[in-house]
């Protein structure tokens, strides 16, 4: 297949770690072309189709000078086999509109994953509403009284924006409701944006757990991240410790709920948060972990997720 991969600039990966990485080499080693863009590089025009400025690009198995690549050349999307969209967070507005450009790339013919509509219509905070069974108190709100209630309610606390990633922005407020006003004011913009406030789940030391669906299917392993000293978030861009933990019985339970709905509406690879029990965000954008996993457990991630695309690609053909 011929592979368009749309993602952050290449010098910016972390070759050791980055996922969109561990898709490329296990898809140049199945003999697939590798191409790659970044979103600025995606253009439309009245009677075109949607292209880009791509370069095609060979991995070299050099840790530093990792990849080779062609002088860069312009694109039609729909000319790809399969336009993978790996742009990481934040969701901006060019973000939001990019996923309109890919979709217009759909009409042309192209094949994208995730599809854009999917991504647009699961923010990845906001995306665990549909699913009230399987999260614990959420409440989303603008309103100060409302957060003052809930914290009244249920004494200590996690605050965080619905735009924020890798752990950005996440606030903890205890029984004693120090500094709950500020904090309230800081995210809530003096009530001119709205914020996501759910119950502190003590769970939280046992680590964060990034719960990977991959074609509907739940990945057989998960990666917790624990929280490091007296740091709340696990994050690992936060610090979070990074272990591979096989799947528990309600880890596989979300999985196998969750999967099949959200590979139906086009979402061949999904990255669901999960805290003791509870699902905490789902997410869509560029859902990450495939090395650490393989790294410590030997279970392919990598190239779980080329098996689901080929079978994408070869059923979109049809």
């Amino acid at each position: 297949m011929k592979l368009l991969f749309i993602a952050d600039p290449l010098q910016s990966f972390k070759i050791c770690k980055d996922t969109t990485f561990a898709m490329m080499r296990t898809a140049q080693q199945r003999t697939h072309t590798l191409t790659v863009c970044e979103v600025r590089h995606i253009t439309w025009q009245r009677g075109s189709p949607v292209s880009a400025q791509v370069r095609d690009i060979q991995l070299t198995g050099d840790p530093i000078h990792w990849y080779a690549a062609e002088t860069q050349r312009s694109a039609m999307l729909a000319d790809f086999d399969a336009v993978l969209m790996r742009k990481d967070p934040p969701f901006d507005s060019e973000y939001f509109y990019a996923t309109h450009l890919l979709e217009q790339a759909e009409r042309d013919g192209a094949r994208v994953f995730n599809r854009p509509r999917a991504l647009r219509d699961h923010p990845e905070k906001l995306a665990i509403m549909e699913f009230p069974q399987f999260i614990g108190p959420t409440l989303v709100t603008r309103e100060a009284a409302d957060i003052q209630r809930f914290h009244a309610e249920h004494q200590d606390i996690i605050l965080k924006p619905l735009d924020g990633m890798g752990g950005m922005g996440i606030f903890r407020v205890g029984p004693d409701g120090l500094n709950l006003g500020s904090i309230t004011e800081t995210l809530n913009r003096h009530g001119a944006q709205s914020v996501m406030v759910q119950k502190f789940l003590p769970e939280i030391v046992e680590g964060d757990k990034r719960v990977l669906i991959i074609g509907g299917k739940p990945v057989p392993f998960c990666l917790a991240r624990i929280p490091q000293g007296s740091e709340v978030r696990g994050n690992l861009a936060a610090g979070g410790k990074g272990v591979a933990r096989p799947l528990s019985a309600r880890d596989r339970e979300i999985g196998e709920a969750l999967g099949p709905v959200l590979h139906e509406r086009g979402l061949l690879l999904t990255g669901v948060d999960v805290i003791g029990d509870c699902v905490t965000e789902i997410n869509v954008t560029s859902p990450t972990c495939f090395q650490e996993i393989f790294d410590q457990t030997g279970c392919d991630v990598a190239s779980l997720f080329i098996d689901a695309l080929e079978a994408a690609v070869a059923s979109l053909r049809r």
